[in-house]
């Protein structure tokens, strides 16, 4: 189904490794082409409740874009490119499906803007993230200038951009890049666990936090009515009477995600 993606599905998690290792997983035209189709499955299988993204191999989560296809680029089909990454790692960042990083090795330039597009994301001791494309006479074009602030502020994000300066995974922990660092061995793992915890909750209130905290970032909506609304939409779905149910019955609730 894919070329450049391996992909399995085991207990709701889908796990999702970009499997270049001969190019440190760079992403080029066919790796986007292959996200897509995988995010048009997450969204349409009931079957998946959770992601992992994850890169193969020791060395790269993914070691940035594809250089070699920038040859020949004039403005216009570069401004092409930009938008086409910027559009599938928007689709990431608001899928209604918790999208997870597992960054075991080097996300830098593309790769680092992916692994900012998901919900969150967990490392492993031998991760660094770095948006280096200045030393090529380019800016982050994923999306990278914006998530990078969002994430860690405007002035540690500008030194980075300006710098080209990679951080380990240690720094970026402490930065609130990544919310967990562990040993190579125990990543997945780790990452699994979370999402299991994140898969006995009510799917579709999942969801509407996912919506109202993207709507902290998006100028165009108001977060606060947003979440008003989400709150009242809850009050609709049967997770929500079963969820007081069971709590007012000292049970554990069993959602169906409707």
């Amino acid at each position: 189904m894919y070329t450049t993606l391996l992909t399995s599905l085991e207990n709701g998690i889908l796990t999702i490794t970009i499997n270049r290792p001969e190019k440190l997983n760079a992403l080029n035209k066919d790796v986007f082409t292959d996200l897509n189709t995988a995010l048009d499955e997450i969204a349409a299988n009931p079957d998946i409740r959770s992601v992992i993204i994850t890169g193969a191999g020791p060395k790269a989560f993914v070691a940035g874009a594809d250089i070699s296809e920038f040859s020949g680029l004039d403005k216009q089909s570069a401004m092409a490119l930009a938008k086409r990454g910027q559009d599938t790692f928007a689709r990431i960042e608001n899928s209604s499906k918790p999208i997870v990083a597992a960054v075991n090795g080097f996300a830098l330039g593309g790769g680092c803007e992916l692994a900012m597009s998901c919900h969150f994301r967990v490392a492993s001791e031998q991760a660094k993230f770095g948006q280096p494309e200045v030393n090529l006479g380019l800016i982050p074009g994923y999306g990278g200038t914006q998530r990078l602030v969002q994430l860690i502020g405007k002035g540690k994000a500008m030194e980075l951009l300006m710098s080209a300066h990679l951080i380990d995974a240690t720094e970026a922990k402490q930065l609130g890049l990544v919310n967990y660092v562990t040993t190579a061995d125990t990543l997945l793992d780790h990452t699994r666990k979370i999402l299991e915890v994140i898969n006995s909750k009510a799917p579709m209130a999942v969801a509407g936090c996912i919506k109202a905290a993207n709507a902290v970032y998006d100028e165009s909506q108001d977060g606060y009515a947003l979440e008003i609304a989400e709150f009242g939409n809850a009050f609709d779905t049967d997770d929500m009477k079963e969820g007081v149910s069971a709590f007012l019955e000292k049970r554990k609730a069993s959602f169906t995600g409707k």
